[in-house]
């Protein structure tokens, strides 16, 4: 059963208005696109090609098509969307003209990361240089790299927002680190193609989301806290809470995402993500709250010596480029609970 995201496309549409444009006739290749940003980039692709006629096709590269004909089967089956079995590390066969790539393989929610961490470097690394060489002997006009906050490392906690343009780094002798450091030698080729080739090469570093698909058995923290609210609690705090996070909504994401790929400048990186904070342990009252007022279990005691934790974005760049968080967090986690507390009751 297909769960309507109509209030939520509807948003994408206007917000993203500007740019639809752009994609009219297009044709897309996207990476990694039977995770969560594929998912919301499919999903209101098909929603702007119904409503405005766009005639834009997409070519999704994913490892297992079954799975995601299982997992959004409107998606598969809808008629601009072609799946191609494959894996970055060895393109397949793509045959034809592209004008736009989206390349968001190398998703931080796998436990690749912990079960094999070099695998997973080089396929963000290896993989970019890849999909990079591929976009660059076509005619490709515009390309995007969907990176991440964690490029920065550690935030000071001095530092109440990261800016755009903050030169931090992760321990680059951590093996806990191959994501984030993948993510940035990534980001340097995208740089160095960038200076060599007449595509435009943009790129979004994306923090905390919430939204529809967002996974609710990985590392996330918003996730979890609503799987273990929908399943009558306790929302379990595995930390002493005191970290600092911010979410930005899907249908946000999303309309950020597309004005990037299609009007963003090349080379520059741009933090995608709310500058509207929370305290883990305030994350979990709000679920708790909104699920119906679930028990939390905060595992860890706070010290008192030691300043919080923070991951929480500036977004200077996206502000100037006109974009906007327009949903508040309470809103964008009812949004979340809700949708996940139908999927659950659907099948």
């Amino acid at each position: 059963m297909t769960i309507s995201l109509d209030r939520d496309l509807a948003d994408v549409l206007e917000w993203a208005g500007p740019v639809w444009s752009d994609l009219k006739g297009a044709r897309l290749l996207i990476t990694g696109g039977t995770g969560f940003f594929g998912c919301w980039l499919l999903e209101s692709l098909c929603h702007a090609n119904r409503h405005l006629g766009l005639g834009a096709r997409a070519t999704i590269l994913t490892r297992s098509p079954g799975a995601f004909c299982r997992k959004a089967p409107h998606l598969a089956g809808n008629s601009a969307v072609e799946l191609v079995e494959g894996d970055v590390l060895a393109l397949p066969e793509l045959p034809g003209e592209y004008s736009h790539v989206i390349h968001a393989a190398g998703d931080a929610s796998t436990l690749q990361f912990q079960v094999d961490p070099l695998r997973s470097f080089n396929t963000l690394v290896l993989g970019t240089q890849n999909v990079l060489a591929w976009a660059s002997s076509k005619t490709v006009d515009r390309f995007l790299f969907t990176s991440s906050g964690a490029v920065y490392g550690l935030q000071p906690s001095d530092l109440k927002r990261i800016p755009d343009h903050w030169p931090g780094a992760p321990d680059c002798t951590s093996p806990g680190a191959a994501y984030a450091e993948g993510k940035r030698a990534a980001e340097t080729l995208c740089a160095l193609h960038a200076r060599r080739s007449s595509m435009t090469i943009t790129i979004a570093r994306c923090f905390a989301q919430a939204g529809p698909y967002l996974p609710l058995d990985a590392q996330y923290a918003l996730g979890n806290f609503i799987r273990d609210a929908l399943a009558g609690g306790p929302i379990v705090v595995a930390g002493d809470g005191t970290p600092y996070r911010s979410y930005l909504y899907a249908s946000d994401l999303a309309s950020w995402l597309w004005h990037i790929l299609l009007r963003g400048p090349s080379g520059l990186p741009i933090n995608v993500g709310s500058e509207e904070e929370v305290s883990v342990t305030e994350l979990a009252n709000l679920v708790s709250r909104m699920a119906g007022g679930v028990d939390i279990q905060v595992r860890g005691t706070p010290d008192p010596t030691r300043q919080p934790e923070r991951y929480v974005p500036e977004t200077a760049r996206a502000r100037a480029m006109g974009l906007q968080a327009h949903l508040a967090l309470e809103e964008a986690i009812h949004r979340t609970i809700a949708w996940n507390r139908l999927r659950s009751t659907s099948y």
